[in-house]
């Protein structure tokens, strides 16, 4: 039976995994790891610290405002804290590989926010992806 997720797949337009390398490598804090060779220049794999669990981004559209999205678990209040700020900070900077969306540190986030929702918060990547961060 299933007993876990080994990866996400995530969709990027055309000529923008670089892009990928800096959001997902250098402003989320995942690891680069290698692709298979065949699948050079078509996708980008990220590990999610030492769960053996894996980001994949591959070329592919995105159906703009999906609210479809990952849920990425961050070890505890502080981090999750540190991590919006530095989410906020590379959308304020701005650029091609910045978050087109943010929840802006202490403010409201964009989705439900209750006692049946842990702290978390919201962003949409450079192509569009939704992704939730929480505890």
């Amino acid at each position: 039976m299933i007993s876990g997720i080994l990866h996400i797949n995530l969709l990027v337009p055309p000529g923008t995994l670089n892009h990928a390398q800096v959001f997902y490598g250098d402003t989320l804090g995942l690891t680069p790891r290698a692709v298979p060779v065949h699948t050079n220049g078509r996708l980008a794999w990220f590990d999610i610290g030492s769960s053996g669990q894996q980001v994949h981004v591959a070329i592919g559209t995105n159906e703009p405002a999906s609210s479809r999205h990952p849920c990425f678990r961050v070890e505890s209040k502080e981090k999750l804290a540190e991590l919006r700020e530095r989410v906020w900070e590379s959308f304020e900077k701005g650029g091609e590989a910045a978050p087109r969306e943010a929840d802006k540190p202490g403010e409201g986030i964009r989705g439900d926010q209750s006692a049946e929702f842990p702290t978390r918060f919201f962003c949409r990547d450079f192509a569009g992806n939704r992704l939730e961060f929480s505890i």
